[in-house]
């Protein structure tokens, strides 16, 4: 591995204010990874305005989030839609900002979700913790087809002790979550969440991972309206050895 770089980590609104565990074990496996890491003063990411269309409001939210995480080496975020809001949506954001353009394309360059900038980025292929759990993991809709996450998670939880993977039927289905898309159509969010639901039921996990709190959240607030009883944790938990904090039960 190189020096240690700087790495600026993006927190989320929903880690910061819902689950903070996942930015505590987000630190930990950076330093695992051999990076400084510091959390600078930061607010919304701007994905609700952009996916509004409210682009104005998510400009004016990207501004001072640039301004914050130019100092470092890369920007590393527990999600794959604030992470892909950053890389993929700044530029567009902002592309008729001449002066700010280029900042936000310097930004784009150097984010990363936090599994895939582990493995890919720093080398990491494995982690010194144990479990005793089948798991299942849900790929997030933003993490797939806007960072290109797939395996990055699956190679890590391979080296946990005692964690055996379970694959979905569908892995390729969105869980119904969306953002904006849950409360504009409460009913069509619904079913998909049962529907994802079953697919994880059906692999006989007693542990749902995944690398988006928005859709963790999501599924577990479900599953507990429905009476199903099945932990939920960030894939950061059970990669730092951090898991025993349970998520709304």
């Amino acid at each position: 591995m190189n020096a240690r770089p700087k790495v600026g980590l993006f927190v989320t609104c929903l880690v910061d204010l819902v689950r903070p565990n996942v930015g505590f074990a987000a630190v930990n496996l950076l330093e695992q990874a051999g990076c400084n890491v510091d959390v600078p003063v930061q607010t919304c990411c701007g994905q609700p305005a952009w996916n509004s269309g409210a682009d104005k409001h998510a400009a004016d939210l990207a501004r001072p989030l640039i301004e914050a995480f130019e100092p470092f080496d890369y920007v590393v975020a527990p999600s794959g839609s604030c992470a892909g809001m950053i890389k993929r949506h700044y530029p567009e954001a902002l592309a008729n900002d001449a002066q700010w353009l280029p900042r936000a394309q310097a930004l784009a360059a150097k984010t990363h979700e936090l599994v895939s900038f582990l493995v890919n980025v720093r080398g990491m292929k494995q982690v010194e913790v144990r479990g005793a759990a089948r798991v299942c993991y849900h790929d997030s809709c933003s993490s797939l087809r806007e960072m290109r996450v797939r395996e990055e998670p699956r190679a890590l939880l391979a080296s946990v002790e005692g964690v055996e993977v379970s694959e979905l039927k569908e892995p390729e289905v969105c869980c119904g979550f969306g953002g904006l898309f849950s409360v504009k159509y409460p009913e069509i969010s619904e079913r998909m969440a049962d529907g994802k639901i079953a697919d994880v039921q059906s692999t006989g996990a007693d542990l749902m991972l995944g690398g988006d709190l928005g859709c963790l959240l999501h599924l577990k607030g479900r599953m507990q309206r429905n009476g199903i009883k099945l932990r939920v944790r960030h894939v950061a938990e059970v990669l730092a050895g951090m898991d025993d904090q349970a998520l709304g039960e």
